[in-house]
């Protein structure tokens, strides 16, 4: 089964069949640590926030939910933007 990555490889091949490079193992090892690594960081900020959110009542429950969204949000926008820099070789 193919990921969504590789699906979406092949699409843009079709579209213009220069831009798609492969992948070398440097660059497959460095996407893999940077999921790693934000994948630490997001379980990270889930596990201070929701232990505020079990303490947490009515509207400031509803606020920890939204930061711990918004965090999340930001920390995956980071991890591809790291991730699209290692796939364009900078």
């Amino acid at each position: 089964m193919k990921s969504a990555y590789e699906l979406a490889m092949e699409r843009l091949e079709k579209d213009d069949p220069s831009a798609v490079k492969p992948l070398t193992d440097e660059q497959r090892a460095q996407l893999a640590e940077i999921d790693k690594v934000y994948e630490a960081k997001i379980a990270e900020r889930e596990v201070f926030l929701k232990g505020k959110l079990v303490s947490a009542q009515g509207e400031e429950a509803e606020q920890i939910q939204q930061q711990l969204r918004l965090e999340r949000e930001r920390l995956q926008e980071e991890r591809e933007d790291k991730k699209d820099k290692v796939r364009k070789g900078a």
